[in-house]
């Protein structure tokens, strides 16, 4: 596959068929740029839309502050992406927990997006000034959306003509020598339209150990970032779209010491047809290539010395897959969707470690490849004031050619050769679900579903480490299951003011954690190990009110959630899940007018362990962000933002030796944005 074939040619035909469409005499043709309609039976369950208006009018322009609207969606750790190690960054949601894979399924014009090896995501790559909206579907049993949604689903649409325009451009400037820039272009004809748009970000950094903690070895962590796109749709037929895809990013970041510098770099295509005719279909390719290289550092008890520990200079994955789907017409009231799809991944990780005299002993490959093959069926019937809809598929999956290879670097015998076995198996999931609107401004809602996900490469055969604390992998790791149940309610008492409120009570069987087997005052011993269960139970409150120039937007998360775990991990047992705290809040009031647009957004974060023996627990945080545009001309408006105004304190990890890690303090920006056209 050639990702600039794939863009080229939907973008000439673009510039050949564009005046003709303009001149055509024919039914007017809707590009839209997105798959099939979303389904009626979605209104059974837990949904949050963050609109285009909202992911541009952020004190942070980073798609991980835009997602922290949804309350209980949460990485791994409290870090953004431009200090925290990128593998640390997995996303989830419910309280279930977090080993730094995503719990939660990602996708981008309906193309998953975790990263083939690991399953964190590498927010650097998503420039908000080209994504439309985002959905958050709480919830898991995932559909035809594709496996991986224990715990819901952040789908991630690009901008549609609408909401485009032929030039924008913005510029800022801020704290700690930081610049940040995005740019975006538009062709739009009647046949179809086109965009490219790129984003920059650098800045010197800042300590992330705080200051109790730090020595002389302690340094800013500065980080580097660039994405760009380009992105074609055209109308082949009357009916019938193609959507072509192309983007590429990379990523430099150091962790605050000598040799913790990382890179992650990627590069994605994708080619979907989507039909829109009396049988709606959409059939969807592509190609995720990363590459992530990292260095690991130890550092002594009083901070004044560091060594090199490890260095992962390579970790190439590739992800490859396929869907198709079928929404065939069978009456007014019903909407049904058949289909299947297909994702490969492999990658390996290549190390060298046992660092003597400042240079390694030891090399280490371990990598393997996995496969997932479903089909689905997903329904909904419509029936006056009562929608119902359920949805089931089957997933066959195989885990091959695992190894884990160590030798030594002078050449010699490998000190560890294991090959391991290859497995494969099926899995049921689905979900069902029931919406009922007694009155106009009420609507009871119902549903229970069960998910899976396989693991990851990286938890099948990477050990790692994390300055002196190591974990160890585990390729005997089984998927992991969820079962959940939901009930909530949304009034819409008038227009412009929602209210919505869910229970839910979900449980994670064979749950993926890493589990201690020893630690001491300065280190700990670990290895990834499937838990009996982790079982949440919780409340989501998501209220939204606009009146004139003002809107408020309001999010709740209340967990309970509980490890269940005997035998090797029994001292677990009624613990609370690391990274997941009890109650999570965000709040934003807004004012907008004639192009003068000003907004603050209070965030708490309340308490929660930073290590599976509730041992370490990372203090409460409560942030204030602030965002101001005033328009100097029709097109170019004068923008700051502020992060964190406060310069509250963001515990975001205690390792081995109580060394606190902190997240981004204050941050204060002041830019340009313009728009032609």
């Amino acid at each position: 596959m050639r990702p600039s074939v794939i863009a080229v040619l939907p973008l000439a035909s673009l510039a050949l068929a564009g005046p003709a469409s303009a001149q055509s005499t024919g039914p007017d043709i809707v590009v839209t740029g997105r798959g099939l309609p979303a389904s009626p039976g979605e209104r059974a369950f837990d949904i949050v839309t963050i609109d285009r208006d909202r992911l541009q009018a952020k004190a942070s322009q980073r798609l991980e502050s835009v997602l922290a609207d949804v309350a209980g969606l949460q990485q791994f750790r409290r870090s953004d992406s431009r200090t925290a190690n990128p593998t640390s960054q997995g996303i989830t949601l419910r309280g279930i927990g977090g080993n730094a894979s995503s719990r939660a399924l990602l996708i981008l014009d309906g193309v998953p997006q975790a990263d083939p090896f690991g399953g964190w995501v590498a927010f650097p790559a998503y420039a908000t000034g080209r994504l439309g909206q985002v959905r958050v579907t709480r919830g898991g049993g995932s559909g035809y959306f594709g496996p991986g949604a224990l715990a819901g689903t952040i789908q991630l649409d690009s901008a549609t003509p609408d909401q485009l325009s032929p030039l924008e451009a913005s510029a800022f400037y801020g704290s700690r020598q930081a610049v940040e820039a995005q740019g975006s272009a538009a062709l739009v004809r009647g046949g179809g339209f086109a965009t490219l748009s790129a984003a920059y970000a650098r800045g010197d950094g800042f300590v992330p150990t705080v200051a109790a903690s730090r020595g002389p070895v302690d340094r800013a962590a500065p980080y580097e970032q660039a994405s760009g796109a380009l992105r074609t749709v055209v109308t082949i037929a009357p009916s019938t779209e193609v959507q072509a895809n192309v983007s590429a990013f990379t990523d430099r970041r150091e962790r605050g010491t000598a040799f913790t510098a990382n890179r992650s770099q990627g590069a994605d295509a994708s080619v979907r047809l989507v039909g829109r005719g009396r049988w709606g279909w959409s059939a969807l390719a592509y190609l995720q290539t990363r590459a992530f290289a990292s260095g690991f550092a130890s550092v002594n008890a009083a901070r004044t010395t560091v060594s090199q520990s490890l260095d992962q200079y390579n970790t190439p994955a590739t992800g490859l897959g396929a869907r198709l789907e079928v929404q065939p017409p069978v009456g007014d009231a019903v909407d049904l969707r058949l289909g299947a799809d297909i994702r490969d991944v492999s990658g390996k990780t290549q190390e060298l470690f046992t660092f003597v005299n400042a240079a390694p002993t030891r090399r280490r490959e371990a990598g393997g490849s996995t496969r997932t093959n479903g089909i689905f069926v997903d329904g909904s019937v419509a029936s006056g004031a009562l929608t119902l809809t359920g949805a089931a598929r089957v997933d066959w999956w195989s885990i091959d050619g695992g190894y884990l290879s160590e030798r030594p670097v002078a050449g010699g015998a490998a000190l560890t050769d294991n090959r391991f076995a290859n497995r494969d198996g099926s899995e049921f999931t689905g979900r069902v679900g029931a919406a009922w609107r007694p009155v106009d401004a009420v609507t009871l809602r119902g549903a229970a579903y069960r998910g899976w996900r396989l693991p990851t490469l990286n938890e099948l055969y990477r050990p790692f480490r994390v300055g002196n604390d190591i974990t160890a992998a585990n390729a005997a790791l089984a998927p992991e299951r969820l079962t959940g149940i939901e009930g909530g309610v949304t009034l819409t008492p008038f227009a412009g003011a929602s209210l919505a409120a869910t229970v839910f009570r979900n449980q994670l069987d064979d749950a993926i954690a890493n589990v201690t087997l020893s630690s001491t005052a300065t280190s700990a011993s670990r290895v990834r190990r499937n838990l009996d269960a982790i079982r949440s139970t919780g409340l989501e409150v998501d209220a939204r009110y606009a009146l004139g120039a003002f809107d408020m937007l309001a999010s709740w998360s209340h967990i309970d959630a509980r490890v269940r775990s005997s035998g090797a991990a029994a001292a677990l047992d009624g613990l609370r899940p690391a990274q997941t705290p009890r109650d999570a809040v965000s709040g934003t009031i807004g004012w907008r007018q004639r192009g003068v647009a000003l907004s603050a957004t209070v965030r708490h974060v309340a308490s929660q362990f930073d290590d599976d023996q509730n041992s370490r627990s990372l203090a409460p945080a409560t942030t204030l962000d602030g965002f101001a545009a005033l328009p100097v001309t029709r097109g170019i408006a004068i923008e700051a933002r502020a992060e964190n105004v406060f310069d509250a304190r963001v515990e975001a990890g205690i390792s081995g030796a109580n060394i606190v890690e902190r997240a981004t303090p204050r941050t204060l920006w002041i830019g340009v944005r313009a728009k032609i056209g």
